[in-house]
């Protein structure tokens, strides 16, 4: 096939990584299709073989491709025909899995940020925050997603609150009580303590060992989907690439929300950041969310959702009355630590030090 890689500010290898896999999901390279060989392909686009590896490597990472032995590379991704794959095997219920334990944020760190948020805000920590957050935070968050999730939004679609369960409560707010949520079985219990709190309607779907059963992701009644696609607790199962895509195929139906929880995914062994439901889905539906309990402290009580565009508004009449539940110093000492680079530093080494034990 010939195509020349799409120049941008990217190493080359991501370039060709998503030629390549921008080019699978079309269908340009259909399912179990060997790709060109690595020298080949070096040969034809006159960059390294080293280069072919590195975008190999994260197709393979992804699931979008496999390497067979002394076979070459081949496409395993596809697009669900809304029956189960062959491939797919339900999980066993694992309720005493610990959680994944990672080296803590470093305390003489936070302490420094403590001490300069203190000295350069002085009696501003003591006013009271914006109701969706503060807006020196929610503009660090926008600038970390764009760097490090291929999410590209504006500040007014962050909302911060204190911890998830939080903001799973404020969603059901906003979509309304007479929707039917779905959920991933098993799960982290307190996604169905929220739910059944609220007294909503909402169903559980099975995982397999590549995501949730399609059988019953295509016959559920839900019109929402709540769904942790990296490492869901317990069972620790990663959705595929080709389960992304069915998720924001279901999706595609009009009035269907897909709720992301991106829980731990910073923590990826993988040498470039996961791919979220977010960034694939083009229909403007997928509420994301994600908190800083894992990879600063579960003390801060701080997470975040990214709204959808159309529902800004929305949220704003019927939601936007509710205080911030995050004091504004925490949210600026979080802010600081975000923009002088030692949250991204601190992620980076404990991802150096994960990949030396896998």
């Amino acid at each position: 096939m010939k195509r020349s890689f799409d120049k941008d500010n990217n190493p080359i290898y991501l370039r060709v990584y998503k030629q390549i896999r921008d080019d699978i999901i079309a269908g340009s390279y259909p399912f179990n299709t060997k790709l060109p060989s690595k020298r080949v392909l070096a040969e034809e686009k006159g960059i390294s073989t080293v280069t072919v590896e590195h975008a190999y490597s994260l197709l393979c990472e992804e699931g979008y491709v496999e390497s067979r032995e002394r076979s070459g590379f081949f496409v395993i991704f596809r697009k669900s025909d809304g029956f189960a794959l062959p491939e797919e095997h339900t999980t066993k219920h694992t309720p005493n899995l610990p959680a994944h334990e990672y080296p803590s944020f470093p305390l003489s760190v936070l302490s420094k940020t403590i001490r300069r948020v203190l000295t350069e805000h002085g009696e501003l920590l003591l006013e009271k925050s914006p109701n969706f957050g503060c807006v020196e935070l929610r503009d660090a968050i926008r600038r970390y997603l764009a760097r490090n999730r291929s999410i590209h939004v504006e500040a007014d679609r962050i909302i911060i609150g204190s911890g998830s369960e939080y903001l799973y409560g404020l969603i059901v707010e906003l979509l309304g009580r007479s929707r039917r949520y779905a959920i991933e079985s098993p799960s982290y219990k307190k996604i169905e303590q929220v739910y059944k709190a609220t007294e909503i309607a909402y169903e559980l779907l099975p995982l397999t060992d590549c995501g949730i059963d399609s059988v019953a992701l295509s016959e559920t009644e839900a019109d929402t989907l709540h769904t942790t696609p990296y490492r869901s607790y317990p069972s620790g199962v990663t959705a595929t690439a080709s389960k992304l895509h069915e998720y924001i195929g279901w999706a595609e139906e009009d009035g269907r929300y897909i709720i992301e929880d991106d829980f731990e995914s910073e923590f990826s062994v993988s040498s470039k950041p996961t791919e979220t439901l977010f960034s694939l889905s083009q229909k403007d539906n997928v509420i994301y969310l994600n908190s800083f309990s894992k990879t600063v402290s579960p003390s801060l009580r701080i997470a975040y959702m990214v709204l959808p565009k159309h529902l800004v508004s929305r949220f704003d009449a019927k939601l936007g009355f509710y205080s911030c539940t995050v004091p504004t110093f925490m949210q600026y000492v979080l802010a600081e630590l975000i923009n002088n680079g030692d949250f991204e530093r601190h992620i980076n080494r404990v991802r150096r030090k994960i990949r030396k034990t896998v």
